[in-house]
Parts: structure tokens; C-alpha cells; sequence
């Protein structure tokens, strides 16, 4: 899963990168409201976390930093993009909460905030957008739950490791999805992390290994899928 956040303390940004980064998330960080505006324009995320008081554009002052965040939740939804969005701020009113809901947020955060509390709301939210139900995800005896990150083949527990979780997550949110070597980097590391070019391929042969050669399948040059039919994303 792929994140940004946006916040511009950096104590702030730097602690909750290292700890979604350790939850198996990529996260990208910006600092301002313009590098996230010019940032969701152009890439995709499953999920954004958002202060809602940042500066406009690195600017200082108290009307700037009332305004940026909101600005750049009123963008996204302005283009109907409908990536979801978690609020997180030290703003407490309800008046605040209110503004951010109907702004379009997805859900609504206030600092200071415990991660597990964190990481089970982004869980919610991206299970809501996705239209799922059930926390965990099923295919082929295969069962993945993102809460407790366990994975089990016929009731018997498959143990592995953090990026390997990511890459069959990938596949299992959507199966007959056909993703490219590409999509699944985008999941697995943030701006600024060394991707070895052959990454993914070892962690494909890796899950093969743990849970049979045709679980995953792949159109060589393409992608992988899992699943009957696979189709282009």
C-alpha cells in the first residue's frame, strides 16, 4: 500500500514515516500544501493522511496555515478524485471536524493519537473504499488479514516477510487484476528508497515457494495476477 502524508513538522512527518514505513507501508512525505497539491495531481496513492494546518506554500503565517489543508482536500474531491483521505490534526472543535468532513474526508484524526489507533483507521478506510466487509481477504485457501498481518493456506500459518506480505496483499485486494512489476514497486517503497531491480521477482518466487507455483501467475513481460481472468489495471 502506498501512502502520503502530508505534514509539515517534521518531528511529526519523521516519526510517522518510520512507523507506517515499519507497519509495511510505502509513505511519501510533503511538507506544504502546494507539493501536495501538485503531488496528488500526478501520482496515485491508496490513501492520504493530511494536517490540515499547513502552510500554503512554505509560507509562513496564520491565515495560510488555517486554510492549506482544507484547500487541498477541497482540490482533490474538486476533480473528483476519490482517493481516500484521513484528517490528521491538532484542531479538536467540532466545528473543525465538521469542516473537514464535509470538505470530503474519509475519516478524522486528532493529535496526539496512539499508532495502533492510526493503523486500524487506515485499515478501515481502505477496507470502506474498497467495498469489503470482512477485515481479512480470501482467495484459493489462501487467507490474508491486514490487522494482525498473518497469512494461513488451509488453516496452517504461512509465515512471511513485511514486503512479501505487501506483494500478496497487492494481488489478493483485487484477484484476476493484472499488476505490473511497476505497480508493485509503487506499493513497496517510498520516494528516496533503493529499489533493486529484481525485487520483485524474489518476492514472487518467494510466495511460490510458501504457497505453490500457481498461486500467483504471471503473462511474462506483463504482470502478475491471481485469480482466473486476469485484466489490465
Amino acid at each position: 500500500m502506498r501512502l502520503l502524508l502530508v505534514e509539515d513538522d517534521r518531528m511529526i512527518g519523521d516519526s510517522l514515516r518510520g512507523a507506517l514505513r515499519l507497519e509495511g507501508y510505502a509513505v511519501d512525505w510533503v511538507r506544504d500544501a502546494a507539493a501536495a497539491q501538485s503531488t496528488l495531481a500526478s501520482e496515485q496513492f491508496d490513501l492520504v493522511l493530511l494536517d490540515l494546518g499547513l502552510p500554503a506554500s512554505g509560507a509562513h503565517g496564520a491565515e495560510t496555515r488555517a486554510t492549506g489543508g482544507l484547500d487541498v482536500l477541497r482540490a482533490v474531491r474538486a476533480r473528483h478524485d476519490a482517493t481516500p483521505v484521513i484528517v490528521l490534526t491538532a484542531r479538536d472543535g467540532p466545528g473543525d471536524k465538521v469542516a473537514g468532513l464535509d470538505a470530503g474526508a474519509d475519516d478524522y484524526l486528532v493529535k496526539p493519537f496512539e499508532l495502533d489507533e492510526l493503523a486500524a483507521r487506515i485499515r478501515a478506510v481502505l477496507r470502506r473504499h474498497s467495498g469489503r466487509a470482512q477485515p481479512a481477504l480470501g482467495f484459493g485457501g489462501v487467507t490474508l488479514d491486514p490487522a494482525t498481518r498473518q497469512v494461513s493456506q488451509g488453516g496452517v500459518p504461512v509465515l512471511l516477510s513485511a514486503r512479501e506480505f505487501a506483494v500478496l496483499e497487492a494481488l489478493m485486494l483485487r484477484p484476476g487484476a493484472l499488476l505490473s512489476r511497476a505497480q508493485l514497486e509503487d506499493r513497496l517503497y517510498g520516494w528516496g528508497e533503493e529499489i533493486e531491480s529484481n525485487a520483485v521477482s524474489v518476492y514472487i518466487h518467494q510466495l511460490r515457494k510458501k504457497l505453490g507455483a500457481d498461486f500467483i501467475q504471471n503473462i511474462r513481460g506483463v504482470g502478475y495476477f491471481v485469480g482466473d481472468k486476469p485484466k489490465a489495471t
